[in-house]
């Protein structure tokens, strides 16, 4: 049954973002890594520039530039190895960066300010070639034949997705950012979970850099 602005089925595609989002990504990890380095206001920050992300993707989708890049095996693949680059450059520097700092009293942190962390969030999100490849395929899926205006109802689709990925990824800033603040032996564990986050990053940027898209 066609319905609001030609799209089909929404309960299926709610149901499916929020098992997206439960899927941990490149996205929930570097929210998770800038709550728990600096707190709950950077958390929500890095979720701020992933949402910005996924806005510019539904325009592009939406315009049929996403359509354009994924049929170019040059570009696609340039964008694919960038990406990979920029996640492996984030995950070392945050290994780096914790293996190179010095004992003190006070929780260790990576610290950068907050216009940096929005755009690295923003930049993990639109370099991720996956990202475009979701859109491209599973939106389509709830959008009619028949739709009059295609564009208008991917639009709706993807302001959709970002109030729902949203909701999700501030919860999740807000999760990491609490649960840091009460766990006990704070420097040592911290130490721990951001070296964590970045072995993830460099795992996710290697998977990203190598795999046959």
């Amino acid at each position: 049954m066609t319905i609001t602005f030609g799209t089909l089925h929404l309960g299926f595609f709610c149901l499916a973002v929020l098992l997206l989002n439960a899927t941990p990504g490149p996205d929930t990890a570097y929210i998770v890594g800038r709550s728990v380095a600096q707190g709950r206001r950077a958390g929500l920050v890095a979720a701020a520039g992933i949402s910005t992300g996924c806005c510019l993707h539904a325009i592009a989708l939406a315009a049929g530039l996403s359509a354009l890049l994924a049929a170019s095996n040059y570009a696609f693949s340039a964008v694919k190895l960038a990406g990979g680059i920029y996640l492996i450059y984030l995950g070392m520097h945050l290994l780096l960066t914790r293996a190179g700092e010095k004992e003190s009293s006070q929780p260790i942190r990576t610290v950068k300010t907050l216009p940096t962390v929005f755009w690295q969030a923003l930049l993990t999100n639109l370099v991720n070639p996956k990202v475009i490849l979701f859109f491209l395929s599973f939106f389509p899926q709830f959008v009619a034949s028949d739709a009059p205006h295609k564009a208008t109802a991917f639009l709706f689709l993807g302001a959709l997705f970002v109030i729902m990925s949203t909701c999700w990824n501030c919860s999740t800033a807000l999760v990491a950012a609490s649960l840091t603040q009460r766990l006990k032996n704070g420097r040592r564990c911290q130490r721990w979970l951001e070296c964590g986050v970045g072995s993830i990053f460099v795992g996710f940027g290697a998977r990203l850099a190598l795999a046959k898209l």
